[in-house]
């Protein structure tokens, strides 16, 4: 299949994504159209990128289906310049996704952890190769306890099921910051939108979802 032709596919399910409403910003949908998923599955799967499903990425893990990273991104609302932190890179298209919105004007970053060490190298091969790389920094670690290292956070996304919301997350999230985590057991979750203000964290449920488990020490013990 030509890049012209992922190209072409890209832009029907971003339309189709819109004519569903779970694309509704221009932010979102222009980076949707910009990163180009084909780069960011296993090389088998290429010209299924554009089939709004998970698909594989090894070691157990998913890319997310195309409609819930808009879904996601939507709800978490980065803007330009923000500081991002992502638990879960997976193969990188999420943090990809993110880093065509908050280093569009400069300034913003993306943080990601992976815990899956030969995914988190997978990631930065996708993100390198695809010119993300300058603005996204994958580490290996356990995404339960975040990243002190850089905090606070404008926003904190999770790609992964959690059975409660994570202390530290909460933590490193900076006031008037926003965090979108799917919180539930391992066969069903909920979306949580979770809205830090004057120290206070306002959650609001949405959808019902279903990811993979978020293991570590404030997760899934595996």
């Amino acid at each position: 299949m030509s890049r012209d032709k992922y190209f072409e596919e890209r832009k029907r399910v971003v339309d189709y994504l819109v004519s569903l409403g779970y694309i509704k910003s221009d932010k979102v949908r222009e980076a949707l159209l910009r990163v180009p998923r084909e780069e960011f599955v296993p090389e088998p799967y290429r010209d299924l990128a554009y089939v709004d499903r998970p698909l594989p990425i090894g070691y157990g893990q998913t890319i997310s289906a195309i409609h819930m990273v808009a879904i996601m991104t939507e709800a978490l609302d980065p803007m330009p310049g923000d500081k991002v932190l992502e638990i879960g890179t997976g193969s990188g298209y999420q943090a990809a996704v993110l880093a065509e919105i908050v280093c569009k004007n400069g300034g913003g970053h993306v943080y990601s952890i992976e815990r899956i060490p030969e995914l988190a190298e997978f990631a930065r091969r996708n993100l390198d190769r695809t010119g993300y790389s300058d603005c996204v920094t994958v580490i290996v670690g356990d995404g339960t306890r975040g990243y002190p290292e850089a905090a606070p956070y404008d926003r904190i996304i999770v790609t992964a099921a959690a059975p409660d919301i994570p202390k530290p997350l909460i933590e490193q999230l900076r006031d008037g910051g926003r965090m979108v985590i799917p919180v539930g057991d391992r066969w069903v979750q909920r979306l949580y939108i979770i809205d830090k203000k004057g120290g206070k964290t306002i959650i609001r449920r949405s959808i019902e979802c279903l990811f993979v488990p978020l293991i570590g020490e404030y997760g899934w013990k595996y």
